[in-house]
């Protein structure tokens, strides 16, 4: 049976994203799911390319172009060969869609953005594991999406070993 759901993965390539992305795609990905994978660039100077896109960010692009050095180039987004080899697998193993958005500007207010606009179904990202007072100063993007986003959030934290 398939789920088919609009399923969400924030992916900035850090130890936590990635955490987060294995845990999804192990614990709630399923046959038939869209997995959109969503990075977000900060906003600099005035590229062309980001005010182009500043509000609806980047044409959604299929994994078979996401996983292209030379397209992704174009984007200005440095490829992780072990978040390429996660989505394969995932793709292979069970059966899903992968598609990728890149958005421009504060990653708090994008993944917000991108939940509605890509209509999900829920939205998976990981936690840098700020403390209090840090958390409080720099602000918790996972929390502050956890708070405002149009779908469920759920947020994986990294395993301290």
């Amino acid at each position: 049976m398939t789920k088919d759901r609009k399923l969400g993965f924030a992916v900035d390539f850090s130890k936590g994203s990635k955490t987060a992305l294995k845990w999804a795609l192990h614990n709630l990905s399923d046959k038939g799911d869209t997995l959109y994978v969503i990075h977000v660039k900060p906003q600099e100077g005035s590229e062309s390319r980001s005010l182009l896109w500043s509000t609806t960010g980047s044409p959604l692009i299929p994994f078979a172009e996401f996983r292209q050095k030379d397209v992704m180039e174009n984007y200005e987004v440095e490829l992780d060969h072990e978040v390429l080899e996660l989505l394969d697998t995932a793709i292979r193993q069970k059966h899903v869609t992968v598609i990728a958005k890149i958005y421009w500007g504060d990653a708090r207010d994008k993944l917000c953005e991108a939940a509605e606009d890509l209509k999900l179904d829920c939205l998976v990202l990981g936690s840098r594991g700020l403390g209090t007072l840090q958390r409080v100063l720099l602000g918790s993007v996972s929390s502050y999406v956890m708070a405002n986003a149009d779908c469920p959030v759920t947020i994986v934290k990294d395993q301290k070993v």
